[in-house]
């Protein structure tokens, strides 16, 4: 009887603690869909912000998250097995010395830097290639730790009996040591650019904001992203700003959960080809 109770208590703290960690977030999305209501529909995907539309916002969003991907996604996972599989005592510990350092600098203090450093030190202007760098630095810690993580939990059999063979590190490392930790891998990307989607300090500092459908060029060309819609017309006055600035919100919340969607698949796959590798 005793240890029934036992099991009870437990399962109803772990239900309460599920439900402290889902109640504010369905509160979240319940509230800003409500607000965003009114201002969602056709229009908001096919008119530019200065016709009170989202369109520019989200094609510059998306173009900032590509690039992300391409930047911080390679430079990451590649410093992630360095990490893991190539580096000594020393250089690995100053490596993850200055990853951590970077892991807790303010989002605002990196836009700051981008700033002096692309904008104007390097003649790049407001850009999407300022943008890009400057996100991509805000992020790159997660995605090495993680990278890291999820080799060193790849077995090491698997190394051993690779080198047995005669198989190159190299080839090691891409074709028999990558496939079992891309599901790490890709989760941590995917929380990469999620941060990347809700962060707004670094790109006002780097890439300014603009109503027109965002160019490829990445210096001299400002683009929108949704993230600076909410924070532009949520200062503004009227009901019409603010459930634009929600709109934005809400939008941001749909392009998460795709990310979200798309890790899990990619994730499943990469389970299935390493469930058939090793039968």
């Amino acid at each position: 009887m005793g240890r029934q109770w036992s099991n009870r208590i437990f399962w109803a703290v772990c239900g309460l603690a599920f439900g402290l960690i889902a109640a504010p977030a369905v509160a979240i999305v319940v509230s800003v869909f409500h607000q965003a209501w009114s201002a969602l529909g056709l229009s908001t995907l096919t008119k530019r912000t200065n016709g009170v539309g989202l369109q520019n916002a989200i094609f510059g969003t998306l173009l900032l998250l590509i690039g992300v991907l391409v930047v911080a996604g390679t430079i990451g996972v590649l410093a992630g097995i360095y990490l893991a599989e190539f580096s000594t005592p020393r250089a690995g510990g100053t490596l993850r010395f200055f990853s951590e350092v970077l892991a807790g600098m303010p989002s605002i203090v990196i836009g700051y830097i981008g700033y002096i450093a692309l904008v104007v030190g390097f003649h790049w202007g407001y850009s999407l290639g300022a943008g890009i760098f400057a996100l991509s630095v805000l992020v790159l810690p997660y995605i090495v730790k993680t990278t890291e993580v999820a080799m060193r939990s790849v077995p090491s059999p698997l190394r051993e009996a690779s080198a047995a063979l005669g198989v190159s590190r190299t080839k090691t490392i891409f074709r028999v040591l990558v496939p079992p930790a891309l599901p790490g891998i890709v989760s941590g990307l995917i929380v990469a650019l999620a941060i990347s989607t809700g962060e707004t300090a670094p790109l006002l500092f780097t890439v300014g904001f603009s109503d027109r459908n965002p160019s490829l060029s990445l210096t001299h060309h400002q683009i929108g992203y949704l993230t600076g819609v909410t924070f532009t017309d949520l200062s503004l006055p009227g009901a019409r700003a603010h459930a634009t600035a929600a709109a934005a919100g809400a939008v941001t919340l749909i392009i998460l959960v795709l990310l979200i969607a798309v890790g899990r698949v990619v994730s499943s796959r990469a389970r299935r080809a390493t469930a058939r590798m090793t039968l």
